[in-house]
């Protein structure tokens, strides 16, 4: 049996964290588009350089508590949790490795002075993300599956308790 706070932990980082990268892929991203590129150049460093400790730490804490729930579950649901920790350590090794680099470039551009192949940079940055953001979003799917069927299994098996099947009857 997951005690509360295994399942509420685990349920609560990576749906944190599928809602934050959730919420850059669909409002900032697109927020994005429609500013002059010094607005949004502007923005995207400073927004980095506040989200970096926080999704860092947000990212931390999913994958511990998703392993959590994984050596806490049995059977099928462990391999569930197991199988979200991996994609939460997915979303942050794109993080590191693909949009953390293209930031680093970002903060060093100047409007009246930027690379050829800006917008392809840019576009490499926005794959990354909507990569970044469907590994959290399945992860999160993934450990409502899990919780969701530790509390079945919970279940059955209180119910088993209160009304214990009857003995059958030996002649």
């Amino acid at each position: 049996m997951l005690s509360k706070s295994v399942r509420g932990g685990a349920l609560l980082f990576p749906g944190l964290l599928a809602g934050a990268f959730g919420y850059g892929a669909v409002n900032v991203l697109y927020a994005f588009r429609e500013v002059p590129l010094d607005v949004r150049f502007t923005f995207h460093t400073a927004l980095m350089r506040v989200n970096g400790p926080v999704m860092q730490s947000l990212m931390g804490l999913a994958v511990l508590s998703t392993l959590l729930l994984a050596v806490r579950s049995k059977h099928r649901r462990r391999w569930i949790a197991a199988s979200a920790s991996g994609l939460v350590i997915a979303s942050f090794v794109v993080t590191r490795w693909g949009n953390v680099p293209i930031n680093q470039q970002i903060k060093t551009w100047r409007v009246d002075a930027l690379p050829a192949d800006y917008t392809d940079i840019l576009r490499r940055w926005e794959l990354f993300h909507f990569t970044r953001t469907g590994c959290a979003l399945i992860a999160f799917v993934l450990v409502i599956t899990a919780v969701m069927g530790s509390l079945t299994a919970d279940d059955r098996h209180a119910r088993a308790r209160i009304h214990p099947s009857p003995a059958p009857a030996h002649p």
